[in-house]
């Protein structure tokens, strides 16, 4: 099955579609500057077991890349996912903490 991934910044997410248009999976997201919140990942059941997690999460993250952002990944999805892909840790914010 061949997925698509595409921003609809409109609803703050980032979608995964099948060949027929069809929402398989979503990430949302926030931007504030150069950081970028990823907060939430599902995928619909009907699609489990057909990459659709690994799609979105490859593509939100190239796409962080590409526009310069740090990523701060609040979903245990996605971070579960960056610890198996070590490639992207240079956009990776390891520490929310505040610097007093």
């Amino acid at each position: 099955m061949a997925i698509t991934v595409v921003e609809n910044s409109e609803r703050g997410r980032f979608e995964a579609r099948d060949e027929a248009g069809e929402v398989a999976g979503v990430v949302t997201f926030q931007v504030t500057g150069p950081i970028v919140v990823f907060t939430h990942t599902e995928v619909d059941p009907r699609f489990e077991g057909q990459e659709v997690g690994d799609a979105l999460a490859r593509a939100v993250m190239d796409d962080a890349r590409d526009r310069g952002r740090t990523v701060v990944p609040m979903c245990p999805v996605l971070s579960e996912w960056l610890d198996k892909h070590k490639e992207y840790d240079k956009l990776v914010a390891r520490s929310t903490r505040r610097i007093k």
